[in-house]
């Protein structure tokens, strides 16, 4: 099926996967670099743990970020019980009749919130293993819908998760932009609009199901891509199945600790650090097994009017040049889509 064959993204709609015996031609992908495989899986790399409690946090983090773009997080402050929570109420979520999740079915906009399939799927032939519902702020007009007698506990637990996610991307931000020496003054004047009326930073919550398949070997469960965001901040409720792809190296599947959070640097912020923190590519992929694996990740963005430009230290002893031109937060995800994904290529200077 070619691109031009697939339906607007406002359409495409996730599979009833309570009812597929066999995988769809819609959901099949060609055995090509798409699917190419992982190094062996007893040579996963474990990445770099940082203790957000540490004194050298900041310059431990920031190493990471240079080095992997991606890091584990433990003693970040979000409870257990939370986590633990929220992971129950996506369960719940997506363990509903199709027919019932259909009721919230999000529209193709950049804030649309609801039920769907990945955003990233409308630049690729094939449609991948995956459902998704995004919230931004209380999901109380989404949950009525799902749950008409019993939408408080969704709600509740969704909104103090996403409210302890914020104070912790606040934290990582300011622990960032310390070892980039960029000050509190400088960071408020590159994170925050100077016109009244723009909009404010647009932090997002996705929670992501991986049902099980008859065919794994032969599906995606998300496709390689980069985030968008400044960075993202990821609970994984099974730890097997994300990739990341590393030069020299190639997909490296990842064998995160119990108990942490992953962050993962996005284009905005690999765009601020002037190339420093590279945006990493990963991917999901679909393993053998008949479990149910979910996600939660937080996306933390600057406002949609704010300008971005390559931060470079004035009067620095190794001047640095731009790679990358000045651009506005929501033209970034314009040329992002029309680049199909390559939005990073699209600004460089």
């Amino acid at each position: 099926m070619a691109d031009q064959e697939l339906p607007p993204p406002s359409q495409l709609v996730p599979l009833d996967f309570n009812s597929i015996q066999t995988v769809p031609e819609s959901h099949l992908w060609p055995n090509s670099i798409e699917l190419s495989p992982a190094i062996k899986l007893d040579e996963r790399i474990s990445l770099p743990i940082i203790d957000f409690l540490d004194d050298g946090a900041s310059e431990l983090l920031g190493r990471a970020c240079e080095q992997w773009g991606m890091f584990q997080l433990i003693n970040h402050g979000v409870p257990k019980t939370l986590i633990d929570e929220a992971e129950e109420e996506t369960r719940r979520l997506f363990s509903l009749p199709a027919r019932q999740k259909m009721k919230t079915l999000r529209t193709d906009s950049l804030t649309a919130t609801g039920y769907g399939m990945a955003g990233i799927s409308k630049y690729h032939q094939k449609l991948m293993w995956h459902e998704g519902f995004t919230m931004s702020g209380s999901p109380v007009d989404d949950a009525k819908k799902l749950w008409p007698n019993d939408y408080k506990r969704f709600c509740d637990v969704m909104e103090e998760y996403q409210s302890q996610m914020k104070g912790l991307g606040e934290r990582i931000i300011r622990l960032i932009f310390k070892f980039l020496d960029i000050s509190e003054e400088e960071m408020m004047k590159l994170l925050t609009s100077t016109d009244e009326s723009a909009g404010k930073p647009y932090m997002a919550l996705r929670l992501n199901s991986y049902p099980p398949c008859p065919d794994p070997s032969r599906v995606m469960g998300l496709a390689a891509h980069t985030d968008t965001s400044l960075f993202t901040i990821v609970h994984q409720a099974r730890h097997d199945g994300l990739q990341v792809f590393k030069d020299g190296t190639g997909w490296v599947p990842l064998s995160p600790m119990s108990g942490t959070l992953i962050v993962n640097v996005g284009d905005i912020l690999h765009i601020l650090s002037n190339g420093r923190f590279p945006s990493i590519l990963h991917r999901v992929m679909i393993h053998e097994n008949k479990e149910h694996r979910f996600s939660l990740a937080y996306f933390y963005d600057p406002p949609g009017d704010l300008y971005i430009s390559p931060y470079c230290k004035p009067l620095s002893e190794s001047p640095q040049i731009p790679l990358y031109r000045c651009v506005n937060v929501k033209e970034y995800f314009t040329i992002k889509a029309k680049k199909e994904g390559k939005g990073l290529s699209a600004i460089k200077i």
